[in-house]
């Protein structure tokens, strides 16, 4: 069975027979595209600070991903940056993510389905750890996210041997640009 759908009351309903939680959040203030780190952490305090009470998180950052000379090309075949997220991979933490700004898919291998969800700014996810999963941000990525660690340095990604990532459609196959 396949569910494609924008619907949001759905989509967390699907998300949550997996354990995943999918959540949208609204900034206090509007906050410019340009926003430093801490601005961005700023405008969205209520809400970080509710998640890391509720999860014990410690530590939070500002992930961005943008095309172009700041950084290894995802547009370019081969890209080291863009593959690594792309092979299914489990965490030893929860993955918690917001995403501020841009769009990103999180591909959910879980109970004998994966499920592909297209996270915008305003979407917020939390996958249990041990969960395979990966992602992409498509070739010519525009994505910032802030990430939630209960662990200060151990963001270590342990690959599934032999996993099903490279059967499914990238990004930019299930949306393409317009």
């Amino acid at each position: 069975m396949s569910v494609r759908t924008d619907d949001f009351d759905v989509i967390r309903g699907e998300l949550l027979r997996i354990g995943v939680r999918f959540a949208r959040w609204h900034a206090a203030r509007r906050v410019p595209a340009c926003a430093d780190d801490a601005a961005l952490i700023n405008a969205y305090r209520s809400h970080i600070d509710h998640v890391s009470a509720e999860g014990g998180y410690r530590t939070v950052d500002v992930v961005r991903m943008t095309p172009g000379p700041a950084g290894p090309d995802p547009s370019r075949p081969g890209c080291p940056v863009r593959e690594k997220f792309l092979e299914e991979h489990v965490h030893d933490e929860d993955l918690v993510r917001f995403v501020v700004s841009g769009s990103g898919c999180f591909y959910l291998h879980a109970a004998r389905r994966v499920h592909a969800v297209l996270c915008r700014a305003g979407d917020m996810l939390s996958v249990p750890s041990r969960t395979a999963h990966w992602f992409d941000a498509g070739v010519r990525p525009t994505y910032t996210a802030i990430r939630f660690f209960r662990e200060g340095d151990d963001r270590a990604a342990h690959f599934v041997p032999n996993g099903i990532a490279g059967r499914f459609p990238v990004l930019d196959d299930l949306v393409p640009m317009t």
